[in-house]
């Protein structure tokens, strides 16, 4: 194939005759913002096409409540390595049955090396496949080599030069439905002060749980923004209210937050977390002046949507999930590389090591001091 164009890697000749876009990615939310950037430029290389995303019932809910690039949304069945859960073999086929029908002309595969998802994306049956393989997965029609280092962003955009298209934007953009945000939604009306007062937004929760930073780190920030004036709003889904309850305790108690000023109190550190609505969420955190969380998908989400972000990071998920710009985002590493508990070393994934059985924090040495120098530094622009 002739190279011709560079993108983040080389941008391949277009497919001819190009109108309906699968593009499979599953998954959280993060895992969502790191495919919209691609995306983006399949739909500038292929005017006038429509993108169907082959996503999750999460997926789907949220661009319902946001203005993006893909067209519509087909939920992914159980099935092995691509939607985890119980796998209806009848549901799959069902799912298929209707792609197929609507004649894909290129499917594009964001959705990790391919052991399983390339045999997923080829019962499609598009035109032209492209997408990333592992050296033991099954190839597709234009495949990029697969390793697990490569910033996730980037990998789609690489894959999408696959199809001919180079990049449009190197991150996601997205952007609250106007119902939302005119007027406010009555939970987030009551939640947010008048005008004029800073609101820092905070999201404790991770799916990984060596990802999370400890609740005492995160009150203690939370403490010290509530003592210099800020709004402080803990979010977390309905699975995390506790946790986010935990951090408004640690903040609200006795203990000395790294700010200066009057004890921080109830009402200007609270938990919204299981109250709102995706585009709820949306809307406060594109509200929000700035939004301290862990590697986490309302973290990748605030920064899709323009808001500034301090994200806990250990270093290995930093070199695939980070933001490029440190204008308006911040980073705290961690580069812990072995487990607390049994010295395994962590940076080996996937296929290369198994992985230990211990969930210890791996971002724990993060200071709360250096975290709230940075959300500062963020409120000062």
């Amino acid at each position: 194939m002739d190279e011709t164009a560079r993108g983040v890697g080389p941008v391949l000749g277009k497919f001819p005759g190009v109108s309906r876009v699968a593009v499979l990615r599953g998954g959280g939310l993060g895992d969502l913002m790191f495919a919209l950037p691609a995306v983006t430029a399949l739909k500038k290389a292929y005017p006038g096409c429509t993108v169907t995303l082959l996503g999750t019932p999460l997926h789907e809910s949220l661009l319902a409540e946001v203005q993006s690039a893909v067209d519509d949304v087909m939920v992914l069945p159980f099935a092995e390595g691509v939607r985890p859960g119980t796998e209806d073999a009848s549901a799959v086929d069902r799912f298929f049955l209707d792609a197929r029908a609507r004649k894909f002309d290129l499917a594009v595969q964001l959705h990790g090396g391919g052991r399983f998802s390339n045999p997923f994306l080829l019962r499609l049956q598009a035109r032209h496949t492209v997408g990333s393989a592992t050296p033991d997965a099954v190839p597709l029609e234009r495949t990029l080599p697969y390793t697990y280092y490569q910033h996730e962003p980037m990998r789609a955009l690489e894959v999408a030069g696959l199809a001919g298209a180079a990049p449009a934007a190197l991150e996601a953009q997205l952007a609250p439905q106007e119902r939302f945000v005119t007027p406010l939604p009555d939970t987030l009306g009551a939640a947010l002060p008048a005008a004029g007062t800073p609101v820092l937004v905070i999201h404790p929760g991770a799916s990984d749980p060596r990802r999370r930073w400890p609740v005492s780190s995160f009150g203690a920030v939370a403490r010290a923004a509530s003592d210099d004036g800020c709004r402080v709003l803990v979010v977390g889904d309905r699975n995390e209210t506790g946790l986010a309850e935990a951090v408004v305790s640690a903040a609200v108690g006795p203990s000395a937050g790294t700010g200066s000023g009057t004890a921080a109190s109830a009402v200007s550190v609270s938990s919204v977390a299981g109250k709102l609505g995706l585009g709820e969420l949306a809307a406060l955190l594109a509200r929000a002046d700035v939004v301290l969380a862990n590697d986490s998908g309302p973290r990748h989400l605030a920064q899709a949507l323009g808001t500034a972000t301090v994200g806990i990071y250990w270093a290995g998920n930093a070199l695939t999930s980070a933001p490029l710009g440190r204008g308006r985002h911040r980073l705290q590493l961690s580069w812990t590389t072995h487990c607390p508990v049994c010295a395994a070393d962590v940076t080996q994934v996937g296929w290369t090591a198994p992985r230990c059985p211990h969930d210890e924090c791996l971002v724990a040495g993060i200071g709360p001091a250096e975290v709230y120098q940075d959300v500062r530094s963020l409120l000062g622009t």
